[in-house]
């Protein structure tokens, strides 16, 4: 960690809509409606503070089912939130709706804005709310371990020659990701290249087609926000055109779509899957 000389200011805690936040100077009240900045404000050692979480932030289990729900991620309820008197709200670009976030806006002093969009984005992310809730060892802790999985991860996956890779998200309609997102980028780590690779909008709806699976050498059913299971597995093989070569198969979305500290044990996990697969 690079410390500030005795004349520097300290980094700016700057968010993701380039709101410039500071250091709090009283204990915090804290919302959080972002599943996987929960997880990360409980490993900052800030689970005393959070008085406010969604439904799907599940983790840690033993600790945020003990903290009141607002909704969920989507749907969040303004009006419980607004009993909770919070200090800070933190929400996510893709996870929570615009309105609902200018709504708290009006009434929440500090609205903090997030959107990772690459795995090197976590330190940044972790120096961000270690900063403005002050615990900045905390993160730089994270940092460093996240640091090393993130190289060994690498490091792992270099010699693997690179394979094409259709992530999906969701069924009726089929959707993946684009090459924009968080889990393409996270993938893009192991040396999975999602497609298609030319996507006008960050999470589209495509055709299963003979042309597409032809040139793909995993589909990778994911967890979240849909649930695929062994049926989707059979409905994804039927498509396939005859002679392909590409395995089908489900995948913890925890670990290619949770940023924050589930992140150092994604990039791992994922590392180790992809050497499985040859």
């Amino acid at each position: 960690m690079i410390l500030p000389t005795q004349n520097e200011a300290p980094p700016a805690l700057v968010d993701a809509i380039d709101t410039r936040h500071f250091a709090v100077t009283a204990p915090p009240r804290i919302v959080s409606l972002v599943p996987s900045i929960t997880e990360l404000l409980c490993d900052l050692g800030l689970a005393d503070a959070l008085v406010g979480r969604t439904g799907f932030c599940i983790h840690p289990r033993g600790i945020v089912r003990d903290i009141p729900k607002v909704g969920g991620t989507k749907d969040v309820d303004v009006a419980r939130i607004r009993e909770l008197a919070p200090t800070h709200v933190v929400v996510n670009i893709d996870e929570n709706e615009k309105p609902a976030v200018e709504e708290l806006a009006r009434f929440v002093p500090h609205v903090i804005v997030t959107h990772p969009l690459a795995p090197r984005d976590n330190p940044a992310l972790y120096r961000l709310l270690g900063g403005i809730f002050r615990r900045e060892k905390n993160a730089e802790a994270l940092c460093m371990e996240f640091a090393r999985a993130y190289d060994e991860t690498a490091v792992a996956c270099t010699a693997m020659p690179r394979q094409n890779v259709l992530y999906l998200i969701w069924r009726k309609p089929w959707m993946t990701v684009a090459r924009d997102t968080y889990i393409s980028r996270t993938l893009a780590l192991v040396g999975w290249d999602t497609l298609p690779a030319d996507a006008r909008v960050r999470y589209p709806a495509l055709e299963l087609d003979a042309p597409l699976l032809a040139n793909i050498d995993h589909v990778l059913l994911g967890s979240e926000p849909y649930r695929f299971r062994e049926r989707d597995i059979d409905a994804v093989q039927k498509l396939l055109p005859p002679g392909a070569r590409c395995s089908v198969r489900l995948i913890d979305g925890e670990i290619t779509s949770w940023y924050g500290s589930r992140a150092i044990r994604g990039v791992r996990e994922l590392g180790r899957l992809r050497e499985s697969l040859g």
